[in-house]
């Protein structure tokens, strides 16, 4: 069963564009050979909340990822043995995306409700002059 997760992984502010790109490129085969799909981003070079061993920078890689857990585990134990990479964190994205679509859904509903009663009051009954009789027993303007 195949599931969406986001891999966000940080590398060393000092690691040379090319290496980078074999990083991620046997990553994704890896995921691709798993039964996987995998598309990545790379964010650049960008400071660190914090101190992580001697970095304060990092180069930040987003790979976006469709596939089953132990596709998923392969590729995390690939992350924790590879050298460059400072830390990494993989989050499972497919049932927030669920709750989010249902979400819509009633918001969509509600909008479908509230918009049907308009239409449906447009039709008026005419309305007939008051008699005259009425319009006498209402002083025009009352003592203050």
């Amino acid at each position: 069963m195949n599931r969406k997760y986001e891999l966000m992984f940080i590398v060393r502010p000092d690691m040379v564009d090319e290496d980078l790109n074999k990083l991620i490129s046997t990553l994704e085969s890896s995921v691709t050979s798993g039964g996987g799909i995998a598309k990545s981003e790379v964010w650049g070079k960008r400071r660190l909340a914090y101190r992580v061993g001697k970095f304060n920078d990092g180069i930040f890689v987003l790979m976006l990822i469709e596939a089953g857990g132990a596709t998923v585990h392969e590729v995390e134990r690939r992350l924790r043995v590879t050298e460059p990479v400072i830390k990494f964190l993989t989050v499972r994205t497919d049932e927030e995306l669920k709750r989010l679509d249902k979400i819509k859904k009633l918001r969509d509903a509600k909008k479908k409700v509230s918009a049907q009663p308009a239409a449906v009051a447009a039709p008026v009954a005419p309305v007939t002059p008051a008699a005259p009789e009425a319009a006498a027993e209402t002083p025009a303007s009352a003592p203050v």
